[in-house]
């Protein structure tokens, strides 16, 4: 995959309980995501993003899926994000996504 098409995590923060990582953007600008989950799908990693603006807050309620690898050999490693390339991909995804939301309030995720 080439490497442009990959996002990078810069790092977490921690705030009562809620864990959010900084997305470099393939255009340059950053955004701040609120990590939601990391599911597991057919033996891959995948981790949902819900975007946050300047002030903390999600207001239109979409979510993003990428592609999460993390290196369990080099603890120092940062995890990895790239993009899903296939709709069949990530509609498998998004319905494990719906089902992960089926077992939670939807409320308490975001809050």
């Amino acid at each position: 995959m080439e490497k442009e098409r990959n996002s990078q995590v810069e790092g977490e923060e921690f705030d009562d309980e809620e864990i959010t990582v900084e997305l470099d953007l393939e255009d340059g600008s950053h955004v701040v995501c609120a990590v939601i989950t990391i599911l597991e799908v057919q033996e891959k990693d995948y981790i949902v993003l819900l975007p946050l603006d300047e002030n903390g807050k999600n207001t239109d309620g979409e979510v993003w899926f990428y592609r999460y690898i993390e290196d369990k050999d080099d603890e120092n490693a940062e995890p990895e994000l790239s993009f899903i390339e296939s709709d069949e991909e990530y509609e498998i995804v998004a319905d494990a996504f719906d089902e992960y939301l089926d077992n939670v309030e939807f409320d308490e995720v975001v809050e």
